[in-house]
């Protein structure tokens, strides 16, 4: 089997889990983990380029960050976390690679209740090229609405990379896929314009990028990167709120995320977008950046 063929239960290397690497086969939970139960775990989403796990600190950060917006215990600094993914990615001899930490809480107490649970830690790594094949980005991704709406900030801690908050986004991403498009657009809990269901979302209109205040999904770290990419060019951007029915007076958008990269859109439904010049701008210098060309 090739690597994109094979489960990640059953592979060669090495994982970080709760304070040092073991062999990757033995990288196990119990079946009665609270997290596996309640959804009680927190994650990051890291690209190494070269070696070098971009923006790091602030993913590592993010991590601490939303653990404690779930009342999750940990002690683990950023440069306990730093650590950990560098060592991973040494012990599988990876350059370009993908890294998944991932704090949880485990199987010390069942129950809703989360306290008595010991919060573990673990980091994965693997190569992983684009999330969007290579064609399909230069051409532009076709995406589709989603049913499933991103919820309100009083029901759910919103700015937490939480696992559980990605059900829906599992649900509209398959639904997706079997509609023959690539992704979907999830608009919020009041109908506007939020996010794809795993990258945030610009648009462009007379020069002018414009992108969803984040107030109830995640304010992506590539997100801010583009932000400043786009600025660097003297390109405006706009934070505020969109409503659908402003799409089809957009004439590029495209995705931002660490898995997505900087990723174009054609088609939203119905609209239609072309990857123009200042799209593949924000496509070469998030390459260059990245890279350290820039």
């Amino acid at each position: 089997m090739t690597g994109s063929e094979m489960g990640f239960d059953d592979r060669d290397g090495f994982i970080w889990l709760d304070g040092g690497l073991v062999p990757w086969r033995e990288a196990k939970i119990h079946v009665l983990t609270h997290a596996l139960h309640y959804g009680s775990s927190v994650f990051e989403g890291v690209r190494a380029y070269g070696g070098t796990p971009f923006k790091l600190n602030e993913h590592s950060q993010r991590l601490i960050d939303s653990a404690k917006m779930l009342d999750m215990d940990t002690e683990l600094s950023v440069d306990d976390i730093n650590k950990a993914v560098l060592e991973t990615i040494a012990a599988n001899n990876l350059s370009d690679c993908y890294i998944r930490p991932l704090l949880w809480r485990g199987p010390e107490k069942m129950g809703v209740a989360g306290e008595g649970t010991k919060t573990h830690f673990s980091v994965a790594t693997w190569a992983w090229p684009s999330y969007f094949s290579p064609e399909k980005r230069l051409e532009g991704i076709k995406i589709e609405f989603s049913k499933w709406k991103r919820p309100s900030p009083e029901t759910i801690p919103a700015k937490a990379k939480a696992a559980g908050l990605y059900m829906i986004c599992t649900l509209a991403k398959d639904q997706a896929a079997r509609n023959g498009y690539d992704d979907a657009l999830m608009l919020d809990y009041r109908g506007l314009v939020a996010e794809a269901t795993g990258a945030n979302i610009f648009f462009l209109k007379d020069g002018v990028l414009h992108t969803p205040t984040p107030d109830c999904f995640l304010d992506g770290i590539t997100r801010r990167t583009a932000i400043d990419l786009a600025t660097r060019r003297g390109v405006k951007v706009v934070e505020r709120a969109i409503t659908p029915d402003e799409l089809p007076d957009f004439t590029e958008a495209f995705l931002t995320g660490t898995a997505a990269e900087i990723t174009p859109l054609s088609e939203i439904g119905p609209h239609k977008y072309s990857v123009g010049e200042i799209t593949k701008n924000m496509v070469q210098d998030y390459d260059d950046l990245v890279h350290e060309r820039l």
